[in-house]
């Protein structure tokens, strides 16, 4: 089956999705919304999203029999997170479309390739240098001071494959915490807050942007997502410059969550990217609930290649994540008042796992950007 760049999927087109969690499972039910059908690939028999999708397939992402019947029997091909081999998307690409492409998870895949395509692109982020060995470290340690976060150049999310160095002389057990893997140093950044964009971009070109978040985090995962942020129209407008410019520099089609950090300057606020994420984004649940269509919506229309659908916003809103057994307080949470409840049908509790969110919605008391 085929689609062309610019034409749309008609009703009852298949849409296939690589990764079976929380978001692909929201993605297929947006997708159904649509008139779609899914098949959802993944190698966990007991991905979520297989309860709420068609057709599903149980196969390592790097399975290449499994990879090209699946492509064989789907329209277009989209993924739920950026750790998919490129390889394995560049293989599926040769039957049916991906959206986004394989360049956007080379970008994404790989903290140096994202820093240095986001300062190609003129976008703002922080000092930041390569490392490759321990005298790279150590070396770039005395250029950009203490402290100064050592990650890992691949596979790292939620706070993991990074480590703080608040001295220098902890930079042998700092990369010995990574295993001497490929890294960037970045910079310690005085912010004063965090906030994400999310944006979406459609086959033809068409962009959108939804209204800034501003998020809090506790040990590293998303805790809550605020909007509106606190911020200045004039910096809720430049964050939606910088999405636009990366949804364009990397010729994306669909949904992208930039992450940025917010820092106080005598002459106002200053945002520097931390990282993108080609794919809808856990700070953009609230659109869910809060949006006239919501980020998972607008993903499957712009990979379908129908027109974007509206990103106002009628209500403010507070997401928060479920982290294990807060879901078990779903009772109570579904009898609060303008509390919207979304559970994951995760079968296993466990410390630290996403299991569902809610989202708070009260009036409008600030115009959206």
């Amino acid at each position: 089956m085929t689609a062309e760049r610019t034409g749309a999927l008609a009703p009852g087109a298949t849409i296939g999705i690589l990764g079976g969690g929380q978001l692909g499972r929201m993605l297929a039910v947006a997708a159904a919304q649509l008139g779609f059908s899914t098949h959802v690939f993944c190698p966990d028999p007991d991905s979520p999203a297989f309860d709420v999708s068609a057709h599903y397939t149980v196969a390592p992402y790097d399975d290449p029999r499994a990879l090209e019947a699946f492509a064989a029997d789907v329209d277009v091909v989209t993924y739920e997170f950026e750790n998919i081999a490129v390889d394995a998307a560049e293989l599926l690409a040769a039957t049916c479309p991906v959206r986004p492409g394989p360049r956007a998870l080379e970008v994404a895949q790989d903290r140096l390739n994202e820093k240095s395509f986001l300062t190609g692109a003129g976008v703002p982020v922080g000092p930041y240098a390569a490392i490759d060995d321990l005298d790279g470290l150590k070396a770039a340690l005395q250029h950009l001071k203490t402290p100064a976060i050592l990650k890992t150049r691949r596979f790292g999310y939620d706070g993991k494959g990074q480590v703080r160095i608040d001295d220098a002389n902890d930079a042998e057990a700092a990369y010995a915490a990574i295993a001497r893997a490929p890294a960037v140093l970045e910079a310690f950044v005085p912010f004063s807050r965090e906030v994400s964009v999310i944006a979406v971009r459609g086959a033809n070109g068409e962009t959108a942007v939804y209204d800034v978040p501003e998020n809090v985090h506790r040990n590293h995962i998303l805790h809550t997502s605020t909007v509106p942020a606190n911020l200045a129209l004039a910096t809720r407008q430049k964050a939606a410059e910088i999405a636009a410019t990366i949804v364009r520099e990397l010729d994306y089609i669909g949904v992208i969550g930039v992450e940025l950090f917010v820092i106080e300057t005598g002459g106002g606020e200053l945002l520097l990217v931390n990282e993108i994420a080609p794919r809808v984004h856990n700070s953009g649940h609230w659109t869910r609930d809060a949006c006239v269509c919501s980020q998972f919506e607008n993903h499957i229309r712009a990979i379908a290649g129908w027109p974007l659908g509206s990103v106002s916003r009628h209500s403010d809103a507070v997401m928060t994540n479920l982290i294990g057994e807060e879901a078990e307080d779903w009772q109570a949470l579904a009898g609060e008042n303008n509390c919207c409840v979304t559970l994951y049908g995760k079968r296993e509790i466990r410390p630290g796992r996403k299991m569902g969110h809610v989202t708070r919605l009260q009036p409008l008391t600030k115009a959206p950007c």
